[in-house]
């Protein structure tokens, strides 16, 4: 079973919740948006069905609603910041716009975002970075229970670390839709494998550890706890490729912003925090922003121009699956899986609310 739902109803019902947890109506408004633009998005891994975790760490004490970011660096194009437990989708706007600052002024901006919680999908702000005509790198480290597997080993031991990369395509009346490059360095997001285990399905092979360490189709070893208690895990993409990117955004996110790195049996808590290195360089500073948009328009048009593999849909750049979905699902809506619409009524309840 399942719920289809217009956008415009679901961000509201999920702005009551987030007042209700103690949220100043213009912060849970915008973190609704949010959640509600990844399941347009075609995410819904990163969606509306974080809902439910988002308010557990609110009552638990690790997820702080109103909260903004702190400047603890500012020497012009470096910039570090604290995202102190806020809504990362309220204290990652806030470091993207100071960023945004210091490139208006410099040319580029290094920033570093310690300790906020959940960002959301990544490539939003990717998107606000590209819309100004900028390229952005985006690496990120996620602190909450270990559900990845390095190459190699049998269990998790960090995070899914999401990489993204944003570039315009074209230039003022020849701009194209940018270039979005938005993944976790796991085989799939572990909210993925949530949609998926709510749904009653299998995902493919390759993707998943069992809690004794052997391979399995069943999401579930990563939602819930198995029969010894313990949880499987998932593998990184490309074997150990997938696994160094892993480690690297697990440094340059955690360590190098000063969040810190997993290294510790999980916790239980709810709260997911990330650190995130951000790089923004404005082309026109380089002085490169002509030749750069028409060689990018040019090289997207040589790759559109290969003739379609044998059952393929042909050749798809990254950013336009996302923009396709929010096309087809404002139009038609977004449907919601009963079991994750059973846990939002459930966080509901438990602020003394009805969904």
């Amino acid at each position: 079973m399942s719920l289809k739902i217009s956008a415009s109803e679901l961000e509201s019902k999920i702005t009551a919740i987030f007042v209700k947890a103690g949220s100043l109506p213009a912060e849970a408004k915008q973190v609704a948006s949010n959640l509600v633009m990844a399941n347009l998005s075609g995410h819904d891994s990163h969606g509306v069905g974080m809902t439910p975790r988002y308010v557990d760490a609110i009552l638990e004490g690790n997820l702080k609603p109103n909260s903004n970011v702190a400047i603890k660096v500012d020497t012009g194009m470096l910039l570090g910041l604290d995202g102190q437990q806020g809504f990362g989708q309220i204290v990652g706007v806030q470091a993207m716009e100071l960023a945004f600052e210091r490139v208006a002024q410099h040319g580029a901006c290094i920033m570093t975002l310690a300790s906020a919680h959940h960002l959301g999908r990544i490539g939003h702000y990717a998107e606000m970075a590209a819309a100004k005509g900028w390229v952005s790198l985006h690496f990120v480290s996620v602190a909450s229970r270990p559900v990845v597997a390095p190459f190699g080993g049998g269990d998790g031991r960090f995070g899914t670390n999401p990489c993204c990369i944003g570039i315009p395509i074209g230039y003022g009346a020849n701009a194209s839709e940018p270039f979005v490059l938005d993944f976790a360095t796991s085989r799939v997001a572990q909210g993925k494998m949530r949609v998926a285990h709510n749904e009653g399905r299998e995902v493919e092979p390759g993707t998943l550890i069992d809690e004794h360490g052997n391979p399995t189709n069943k999401p579930g070893v990563v939602v819930v706890p198995q029969s010894n208690g313990k949880m499987g895990a998932l593998r990184t993409f490309g074997e150990h490729k997938g696994f160094g990117l892993a480690v690297a955004c697990e440094l340059l996110g955690g360590a190098l912003s000063g969040g810190g790195t997993w290294h510790k049996e999980a916790d239980g808590r709810r709260a997911v925090i990330n650190c995130m290195l951000t790089i923004v360089i404005d082309p026109k500073r380089l002085g490169t922003q002509t030749s750069f948009a028409e060689e990018s328009l040019a090289f997207v048009d040589w790759l559109r121009e290969s003739p379609d593999a044998p059952d393929s849909e042909g050749v798809v750049i990254a950013g336009e699956p996302e923009r396709q979905a929010r096309v087809d699902r404002m139009k038609n809506g977004i449907v919601v899986d009963d079991a994750t619409w059973q846990e939002i009524q459930e966080a509901g309840r438990k602020l003394g609310m009805a969904v």
